[in-house]
């Protein structure tokens, strides 16, 4: 799995709550496949919480997103080099 790949096994979370959240991404998935992740980007304590005016974003979670799509995409082209 990439994100393992990328951050390590103990900091991939399998057991996540199913959630209705989305970010209107539905919209973009009427028009192209794709999918949704979640990465960490920090404590929610004190109100912190992402739609809150106190949220702090992580900026170095940004490198950490990159590398994740990197990774995702090389599997990707490594899985479909071999079709002829």
């Amino acid at each position: 799995m990439s994100a393992e790949t990328v951050a390590g096994p103990d900091t991939v979370r399998r057991d996540m709550t199913a959630s209705m959240g989305g970010e209107d991404f539905a919209f973009m998935l009427e028009k192209r496949p794709g999918a949704y992740i979640w990465i960490g980007n920090g404590s929610v304590e004190n109100g912190k919480n992402l739609h809150s005016p106190n949220h702090d974003f992580n900026d170095d979670v940004l490198t950490l997103g990159v590398q994740y799509w990197v990774e995702v995409a090389q599997r990707a082209l490594t899985r479909n080099s071999g079709a002829a």
